[in-house]
């Protein structure tokens, strides 16, 4: 196994999405097409998929993404329209975890943990 590399998220508007991530975490996407819009984070892939299904979304699986200052990006998130899944707490030592749902009812995790360190 090499670890997590892509994370998709389903979405019925993929233009309204795309300005959304963008916004949300501060960068552009590098790949833009009608059925694909991929942004790279810290060499990790976030990809937006259009799905115009009524298919229930469950936060049953949920991927978090690192950050270093929890708080000022989950209320982020939150200004710019996502709705609060977990709110940041503390899980053990100085990890820190929150989760919001973004306007597409889409679970986005976000993690700070000083101990993380990627293998290569």
């Amino acid at each position: 196994m090499l670890g997590l590399r892509t994370t998709i998220y389903k979405v019925d508007d993929i233009d309204e999405a795309k300005e959304w991530f963008a916004k949300a975490f501060e960068t552009s996407a590098y790949f833009d097409e009608s059925y694909y819009v991929g942004f790279n984070i810290a060499g990790y892939e976030l990809g937006l998929i259009p799905d115009e299904s009524i298919t229930p979304k469950s936060s049953n699986v949920l991927s978090y993404w690192g950050v270093e200052d929890i708080v000022k990006e989950y209320e982020k998130f939150l200004a710019l329209g996502a709705r609060e899944l977990e709110a940041p707490h503390n899980v053990g030592g100085e990890i820190i975890v929150a989760a919001v749902l973004d306007p597409w009812n889409n679970a986005v995790g976000l993690i700070y943990n000083p101990e993380f360190k990627l293998e290569s």
